[in-house]
């Protein structure tokens, strides 16, 4: 039975595993390893993996007769394999065990969020009635982000004898986890070295290929009643066998603590001496347990959302997995925010766009987290500019992949898993990465006060990319207007015109509107800069008068297409074919991936009216229906609450929801407007990995842009919460199926602010500090502060 603060899997269901595998995946900010089965190696049912965040390898493949490129978040060496039999007194050997096996009785997987603590039980039993019951736990220290353990208890029923327990290193592992990348090298450790030091000690030391970073690995084995192993090294790992007498009554256990260091561990230090030595200091299990489910407490106190029912259990799981990816640890590494967590390798680890869905979060719980994200974008701005030099222009171009270096790493092929072709993949033109890592800097300083930041590293960010959109935005005395030419926007379906001899199209609205809207904010920082700064920064970009000019020209007469009455999505949205949505869905069914359906027939979704998911309607995501509009006013175009409904009709008839992320941002835009169809995207959003309503993608990591985003929903969204050193703004659009929720947040100076939200009434309570009163804004200018040490409420 699932509790509020539980998830759990009843029965042994092998296509089901992994899924099970990633939704029970640990982590701790640094590292991760996926929740599974101990006893298994990777195969088609099965993937065991660890992943550390920031450690990625080159690798050169031959695809479709073309040498091709990837950089991968890599898989690391197993250290939770433990292989057992019986050896009962009375007969031979049984065989090794598995979930597989056909004498398992009983299969329960149980993860605590609150304790971050991952729990399997197993029971086998054989034809003559004999049997083992067998019980993991498994954690990965939120404590301390180096260790991790695996204790396993055994009992008998029905024998005696004894249980052959072999606890394995295993190095010989590859990057297999996507069937549709099987096709390219996935081998990418090498090196390897293996050994033993006194105390149980394994330790395994391997390197990547491309840049060649050392990984070591030291596990730690002891067993009640303790015995000696028989040590035995392999070619890729160790392999530790112990003879561990069992009797009814009696438990035996076996406990594996993991160390892993690597050469990209700050301070610089050799891998293998530091991990042998963080193990033999290592605390025993139950001190490490305790430890860990302190930290974890710590962490949920800053970071929790309580929402009640089964809207409030999955939005706490939703919580978890992002805490466990981007924890208080990652604000002392050097790391993006991988699109699939830590949690499997789909997207190959990278960095895309998804930030603009988390950073809200870490805003406003975490927010020196938040600022550790957008320095990995700031370590990167050369490669951004470099991008946009070799590009032929100016300012700073981000690439729509990023991982280790800040390049390009989009895939030049795809392979379509329906016509098994591989085909150019053109997701790189998805110039708009840069205006969501722009808008992620103004917007955390907005929330936290942080001008140290928006000063420094931040206004470099902003204005690089603030260049490059002036730069890119060319004249048309036609249209009397700039226009940003041969992009892929949002929707991502849309990588070309019918028949077009080029790739991209032209005047993506949702471009060109945040393109615009990074211009004004650049103009708006460069007018509060201290008069030294400012004119450091304009001799880096070379923003003279003419520049500035020109950016102030460029913000408010880029292109928007409009058609019908609406936003048109691009230049030529209109002059599209319509599309059969219901022959298409009474032929196929699920038609989230409409783009391969049509290219396996021998089309291409070019040709339509269809979206994979949000694009135009993007815009209503970022910005509350005044600001939309105002941006809008600025650019000399008119919209209204009438043109934007408009707008969202007329998309979510033409969008099949190939994405996670396109529930989500419906369902937003429509609580927002209030719209009869919101909570049905809303939820479909919630489910989205749960329910693993793409078809097997949540097997190869979780989407945590979407997750983010659904705890967003509730945060700001459903509260129309804006947070900053000067109070809080509340302008709440209640979700029925929401009524009530509880929170705390970072509030200027303020940490740990509660906020509760009951239907048509607000509390708000500051913890007791030294601080100044907090102020707080409601509908119709009301205006209000709360005393520190002080909960007050309020009507809405």
């Amino acid at each position: 039975m699932t509790g509020v603060w539980t998830w759990s899997y009843d029965g042994y269901d092998p296509e089901r595993e992994p899924l099970v595998e990633a939704l029970c995946t640990l982590g701790n900010g640094r590292f991760a390893t996926r929740g599974s089965a101990p006893e298994c190696t990777a195969g088609t049912t099965h993937y065991p993996a660890t992943y550390l965040a920031g450690c990625y390898d080159r690798l050169t493949s031959i695809v479709a007769g073309e040498r091709v490129e990837n950089e991968d978040l890599v898989n690391l060496p197993n250290w939770t394999l433990l292989r057992y039999r019986c050896l009962p007194d009375d007969g031979p050997p049984g065989d090794w065990l598995t979930p597989d096996a056909e004498e398992l009785r009983h299969y329960e997987v149980r993860l605590d969020l609150r304790a971050g603590v991952l729990t399997r039980r197993l029971v086998f039993e054989d034809a003559r009635g004999r049997g083992l019951s067998v019980h993991h736990i498994r954690v990965v220290h939120m404590a301390d982000p180096g260790l991790a353990a695996q204790r396993t208890l055994f009992r008998a029923f029905g024998w005696s004898g004894a249980v052959e327990v072999r606890s394995v290193l295993d190095g010989a592992v590859t990057n297999a986890g996507v069937e549709r990348y099987r096709h390219l090298d996935g081998r990418h450790l090498m090196d390897h070295r293996s050994g033993f030091e006194p105390g149980g000690v394994a330790w395994l030391s391997c390197r990547t290929v491309d840049p060649g970073i050392r990984i070591a690995l030291a596990v730690r084995t002891v067993t009640r009643p303790a015995r000696r192993a028989q040590e035995a090294t392999t070619s890729q790992g160790t392999v530790q066998t112990y003879r561990l007498p069992i009797v009814p009554g009696r438990s035996t256990t076996v406990v594996k603590t993991l160390a892993l260091h690597t050469s990209i561990d700050l301070p610089a230090a050799d891998p293998l001496p530091a991990a042998v030595h963080v193990i033999a200091g290592a605390p025993a299990f139950p001190r490490l347990l305790d430890a860990h489910k302190a930290a974890w407490e710590r962490v949920w106190e800053q970071g929790e959302l309580h929402v009640p029912g089964e809207a409030g259990r999955i939005l706490r799981l939703h919580v978890f997995h992002l805490l466990q990816t981007l924890s208080p640890h990652t604000a002392d590494l050097d790391v993006g925010v991988p699109a699939r967590g830590l949690h499997g390798e789909a997207y190959r680890g990278h960095v895309f766009w998804d930030e603009l869905f988390v950073l809200p979060y870490l805003d406003l719980h975490f927010p020196e987290v938040a600022r550790a994200l957008l320095m990995y974008r700031h370590r990167r701005l050369p490669a951004a500019r470099e991008a946009a030099r070799l590009a032929g222009q100016q300012g700073a171009m981000y690439p729509w992949q990023s991982a280790s270096s800040g390049r390009e790493e989009t895939q030049v092929l795809h392979l379509n898993p329906r016509s098994g072709r591989w085909l150019a993949d053109r997701s790189r033109l998805q110039r708009h990465v840069g205006s969501a890592v722009a808008y992620n800097v103004w917007k955390y300083a907005q929330a936290t006060g942080d001008r140290g930041f928006l000063h420094s590293a931040g206004a470099e960010i902003l204005l690089g990319v603030a260049s490059f959109w002036a730069g890119a935005a060319t004249f048309d005395p036609a249209l009397g207007r700039y226009r940003i030419r041969g992009v892929v926007g949002p929707d991502e379906y849309h990588d070309a015109y019918p028949d077009a001899t080029t790739p991209g199209i032209d005047d993506n609205a949702y471009t060109n509107a945040t393109a615009a809207w990074v211009l004004a904010r650049g103009l708006d920082l460069l007018g509060e800069l201290p008069e030294a700064r400012r004119s450091e920064l304009a001799e880096q970009l070379s923003l003279d008068d003419g520049e500035l000019a020109r950016w102030e020209d460029v913000s408010r007469r880029l292109y928007v297409p409009f058609h019908q009455g609406v936003v048109g999505q691009f230049e030529g949205y209109c002059d599209l074919a319509e599309l059969d949505w219901e022959a298409y869905r009474t032929r196929y069914g699920d038609i989230r991936r409409l783009d391969r359906i049509l290219e396996a027939e021998g089309d291409t979704v070019n040709r339509y009216q269809a979206s994979k998911q949000a694009d135009a309607l993007m815009l209503g995501y970022l910005f509350r229906p005044e600001e939309l509009y105002r941006l809008f006013d600025r650019l000399g175009y008119r919209l209204d609450d009438d043109v934007w409904r408009a707008t969202v009709s007329y998309y979510l008839r033409r969008t099949s929801h190939g994405s996670t992320l396109s529930s989500l941002v419906h369902g937003w835009v429509l609580a927002r407007q209030k719209g009869a169809d919101a909570w049905r995207y809303c939820e479909e959003a919630l489910l989205a990995d749960v329910a693993d309503v793409q078809g097997g993608t949540t097997g190869e990591g979780i989407h945590l842009g979407a997750m983010a985003g659904t705890i967003d929903l509730v945060e700001r969204g459903i509260t129309g919460l804006e947070a900053g050193p000067e109070g809080l703004r509340v302008a709440p659009v209640l979700l029925a199926e929401i009524p009530r929720f509880t929170f705390t947040l970072c509030c200027g100076r303020h940490r740990g602010v509660r906020l509760r939200m009951h239907t048509g009434r607000l509390a708000i309570r500051v913890p007791a500090s030294h601080e100044s009163p907090l102020a707080v804004e409601l509908p119709d200018n009301r205006r209000y502060t709360v005393r520190a040490g002080q909960e007050r409420w309020f009507r809405l």
